[in-house]
């Protein structure tokens, strides 16, 4: 420690001890601090958070200091560890964003806002509320990238903590994290805190499969240690005979969860499983890695396929190294990463290396073409419809596995895994995307549904007359490409919506010998309560409505003329909508409706088979031409390519469906294929009083058996509870619900 920091730490306030590990962390990288900015934020946290507790029991100051010590182990810039301390004092106590500002200025203001704004929201339902909070994570991200590394420090330090939470919320948080949060850390660059949260996430979400892997780790552990020992001597010895240069070894077992992903991926059993282990050689500059990289395919044969370049061809995320697996001592399989110091930094801290400090001690940021990620996402919230679709979304665009292909002029383009000249031609702009025809791969005429591969050469044909269909989603991975399908599907069905609603209005006043021109305009809109109700601001909305079934002709001409009289009233056509109201109403079952539509319970409605919901599910409903209402789980893939136009408010009038109304649902169970397996999953379904209408069983040629269950149900969590029971018998490897039947 030099002279100026053991200074500042030498008269360290007794009130702020709990703080000075913290100081000393940020003193260790920035060593002109001003530590008493830190001690004051914790100041300020403490005292406004006095009083309150973790469900732990510790004070819940710890939470905050906690949060900032992570964010100082990113080597992160002062304001972003003092919003660390204080990210939480405008959501959970009486300090104002006015009060932040005041005492420690603009800048830490806005970042607590920024945090802030992710969960000061009220919503209907947990989907909704999740799809929206991680919509504003990631605007708020856009405006300033802090924010979200406050976020994702929080995140880290609830999971550590996750274990004093009840079962079902730790299940929640930790499929969330895994599904998002990780996802977001590893995008970011940030491999520190993806490998944490995901083996966080893997021991709440399936606690049993992780103990029982931690268990089998543990017990080879010394034989692993050793391991790893003698292949570093190994590689000291080989490469510090030939090489000239300096270079610096690490290995390491890989983290619970890749382990255990390989395992599913596979249907392996640990002992299977090999590649279990990783090293890296870290050198000075580029040529040094590749040279290493010759001396170790001397020493031990590479297995094919197995090298990747990452350093010519950088991941999104700015990761960089070559890496090799080998076939090592003891005919072990064994990974070798290749990287710069400067490359280890970024792979280790992401976007975080790339906060570079002034002696003015603001931040110089240096990381365009990642941001550029980044602002692409934020756009994606602005054409996304909802929120539920702008977190499906996100999702896609989070997914790890990334091929990368070459643009005619020798660009290269990211995609994600399964992207197809579809996925390209949006890459490259909306307009080729949306008039694309064909594609040419490495020289050959191919459909546009083809899959491209890494190192595919691609180039898209367009014609002026083509456009985007429905089916292209199908063959698309991209958000940014299935965003811009949907806008301009959805626009052509507003746009025949808008004309069949004109055509149908322009008929329904022909029949009371009155002109739609003359009496249907802009201004009467807003004059006639009737239509204002309606949330039509001009005659083109109101054309829409017409269109989509959301309004009756009929209302229209008798909001504008109350008095009015047809000329005939056995030409009287009424839209689809009214029809399936009035089937509706004529087939009005004598028993309740288990939906209601905007208040009703008795009109007509259908579950789609596509998703199949049942009680407990968020729901969606969506007028069906001449079937009335399909009611969608609100995450069903389906209803992003449905104008939401055609949404109404539906909602369950019941908790739980009543008997001889039970919904179908249909479980997958994975298991080893052992004797009395079927007699006990039957038992689980006995037991809870759910009968079971079909059963599929099948082998694999790995003696795993694959079983479908079409069940009765009453609601959600009477089949989770089956399906937690399920996980429990011995032997059981996986199970799923299977949403579409």
């Amino acid at each position: 420690m030099s002279a100026q920091e053991s200074e500042k730490l030498a008269n360290f306030p007794s009130e702020c001890l709990e703080v000075k590990p913290l100081c000393e962390k940020i003193l260790s990288y920035f060593p002109n601090a001003d530590i008493d900015q830190v001690q004051r934020a914790y100041l300020f946290s403490k005292k406004h958070h006095e009083g309150q507790f973790r469900r732990s029991g510790e004070p819940y100051i710890s939470h905050p200091v906690g949060v900032s010590e992570i964010l100082a182990d990113l080597r992160l810039d002062l304001p972003t560890i003092m919003t660390g301390l204080l990210h939480d004092t405008v959501e959970d106590t009486e300090a104002t964003l006015e009060d932040i500002e005041r005492e420690f200025g603009q800048t830490v203001a806005e970042l607590v806002d920024g945090v802030t704004k992710i969960t000061q929201l009220s919503f209907k339902n947990t989907h909704e509320k999740q799809s929206e909070n991680i919509r504003k994570m990631i605007v708020a991200m856009g405006k300033d990238v802090r924010v979200i590394l406050v976020k994702l420090a929080d995140r880290l330090h609830n999971m550590r903590t996750l274990g004093h939470m009840p079962y079902e919320k730790q299940k929640r948080i930790g499929q969330e994290t895994l599904e998002i949060y990780a996802p977001l850390a590893s995008r970011l660059g940030i491999s520190s805190i993806k490998m944490e949260l995901e083996d966080l996430s893997f021991r709440f979400t399936h606690p049993d499969r992780y103990y029982e892997l931690v268990q089998k780790v543990s017990k080879k552990r010394k034989e692993r240690e050793k391991y790893i020992d003698d292949v570093k001597k190994i590689l000291e010895d080989e490469i510090g005979s030939r090489f000239k240069g300096g270079f610096e070894i690490q290995g390491r077992p890989k983290h619970f969860y890749s382990i255990y992903k390989k395992m599913a991926a596979s249907n392996l059993d640990y002992e299977q499983v090999y590649d279990l282990l990783a090293f890296r050689v870290i050198v000075d500059n580029i040529p040094q890695c590749y040279e290493i990289l010759g001396h170790i395919h001397t020493l031990w044969k590479p297995i094919p396929g197995r090298f990747k370049d990452y350093i010519a061809i950088p991941k999104a995320n700015n990761y960089q190294s070559l890496h090799t697996t080998v076939v090592g001592p003891g005919a072990e399989r064994i990974e070798i990463q290749i990287r710069t110091h400067e490359m280890h930094l970024v792979a280790e801290r992401g976007i975080a290396a790339h906060w570079k400090y002034k002696s003015s001690g603001k931040v110089d940021v240096k990381m365009e073409e990642q941001m550029e990620w980044l602002q692409e996402l934020v756009s994606l919230h602005q054409q996304s419809g909802s929120s539920g679709e702008f977190l499906e979304n996100i999702k896609t665009d989070l997914f790890d596995s990334h091929i990368y292909v070459f643009t005619p002029n020798g660009e290269v383009k990211e995609f994600r895994e399964g992207a197809t000249p579809i996925d390209f031609a949006y890459a490259i702009h909306t307009d080729v995307g949306n008039h694309c025809v064909a594609a040419r791969v490495n020289g050959k005429m191919v459909p546009l549904r083809t899959r491209m591969k890494s190192g595919d050469t691609v180039e898209v044909l367009t014609s002026k007359n083509k456009t985007p269909s429905k089916d292209w989603l199908k063959y698309c991975v991209t958000s940014k490409a299935k965003s811009k399908i949907r806008s301009f599907v959805q626009e052509e069905e507003r746009k025949r919506a808008r004309q069949i609603g004109q055509d149908l209005l322009e008929k329904e006043f022909r029949k009371y010998g009155m002109s739609l021109g003359k009496n249907l305009t802009d201004g009467k809109i807003n004059d006639i309560e009737e239509l204002k109700k309606t949330g039509a601001n001009n005659v083109e909305d109101l054309y829409v409505r017409v269109g989509y079934g959301k309004m009756l002709p009929k209302q229209v001409v008798k909001a504008v003329a109350p008095d009015a009289k047809t000329l005939d009233e056995k030409k009287e056509e009424e839209s689809f909508l009214s029809k399936a109201y009035k089937s509706a109403v004529q087939r009005k079952k004598k028993s309740r409706s288990i939906i209601s539509v905007d208040g009703m319970d008795d009109i007509l409605v259908r579950f789609a088979k596509c998703c199949n919901p049942i009680p407990g599910d968020p729901i969606k409903g969506f007028i069906s031409r001449g079937r009335g209402i399909t009611i969608h789980k609100a995450d069903c893939e389906k209803i992003f390519a449905i104008d939401h136009d055609r949404e109404v408010d539906v909602a369950w009038t019941v908790k739980s469906a009543p008997e001889g109304v039970e919904r179908m649902a249909r479980v997958r169970v994975v298991a080893q294929d052992v004797p009395g397996l079927l007699r006990l999953m039957s038992e689980v379904f006995s037991s809870l009083g759910i009968n079971i209408y079909n059963a599929q069983i099948r082998t694999t040629k790995d003696r795993k058996a694959v079983c479908l269950f079409d069940v009765a149900v009453k609601d959600t969590a009477q089949l989770s509870k089956a399906m937690q029971n399920l996980e429990k018998i011995k032997g059981v490897l996986g199970v799923t619900r299977v949403t579409q039947i």
